[in-house]
């Protein structure tokens, strides 16, 4: 299944810098290792927000849920899951 991700996370500017950068870089991290497992399958900044969105792939959403969950940011982040289905033109 692929999943439209969308990831704000401006909560997590709140903590002290030193904080804020090592979740960051903790963040940068994990999401390297999720696109290497090819759950991230694509993935973009929106320019002028701490936001980025993502094609993600699970299993289902149990596994998606774990994906999400073990990222560092995820009690810091406001995140939305859209589950994508296939276009007829695409087919």
């Amino acid at each position: 299944m692929e999943f439209l991700v969308r990831v704000d996370g401006a909560d997590v500017y709140d903590l002290p810098d030193d904080e804020a950068t090592a979740l960051i870089e903790k963040e940068r991290e994990r999401g390297r290792e999720l696109m290497e497992d090819g759950i991230i399958q694509d993935f973009w900044r929106i320019p002028g927000k701490p936001v980025n969105i993502g094609i993600w792939s699970a299993s289902d959403v149990d596994a998606l849920e774990e994906a999400l969950t073990s990222l560092p940011v995820w009690s810091y982040a406001d995140i939305d899951v859209t589950p994508l289905a296939s276009h007829p033109m695409t087919e």
